[in-house]
């Protein structure tokens, strides 16, 4: 069996033999299958489950929460949820940066913040509930959320320090960068 390593023939002799078993074995499965499913396990998701996971949040705002958020509210949940990763004012680290990297884009050295490069500040709301805090990822309220993305988008010169953001004044705040992203040409892609 070595020697079938040992000369580019010989592997490529290994190689298709292995794929011819493996497309065996796939054609067996799929004439052993009854119609209730290949292996006979599981069971078609409902709309409950479904739900469960269409979490997804558009840039026009679809699927946000009720709920709001302020600035002051923010930097409390910011400082016991997000600083241990991102630093104390969201600029220090770690791990990314979240405010600051204005007018930086387009230098040698690009620093790509929530307030320099996200395009839609519902991503933000997105993001932020799929997959943070990183220890704990969907634990935080959309009350929480909404305050977070408020202190960040403050802090990132945004919005004033009196803003209150929920499910109708987050898809109105237009983000620096917005115009920064060009749509994907793919004939196969919609188009907005």
């Amino acid at each position: 069996m070595s020697k079938m390593f040992t000369s580019s023939s010989g592997a490529y002799g290994f190689i298709v033999g292995t794929g011819i078993v493996m497309s065996l074995l796939w054609a067996l499965s799929v004439m052993a299958d009854d119609g209730e499913g290949m292996y006979h396990i599981g069971r078609p998701a409902t709309n409950a489950d479904i739900q469960v996971w269409d979490i997804a949040i558009s840039p026009t705002g679809e699927g946000l929460p009720p709920g709001q958020g302020t600035v002051s509210r923010g930097a409390d949940v910011y400082v016991a949820k997000c600083a241990g990763c991102h630093g104390p004012t969201g600029t220090e680290g770690p791990m990314t940066k979240l405010v600051g990297g204005e007018r930086t884009l387009a230098t040698d050295k690009p620093i790509k913040t929530i307030g320099s490069y996200w395009p839609y500040a519902t991503t933000l709301f997105d993001y932020i509930y799929r997959a943070m805090p990183y220890t704990a990822p969907q634990s935080l309220t959309p009350d929480e959320i909404y305050s977070v993305i408020a202190w960040l988008l403050h802090r990132n010169g945004i919005v004033p320090e009196d803003t209150v953001i929920d499910a109708n004044t987050l898809p109105r705040i237009h983000m620096p960068n917005q115009e920064g992203f060009v749509s994907d040409p793919r004939p196969d892609v919609a188009q907005p």
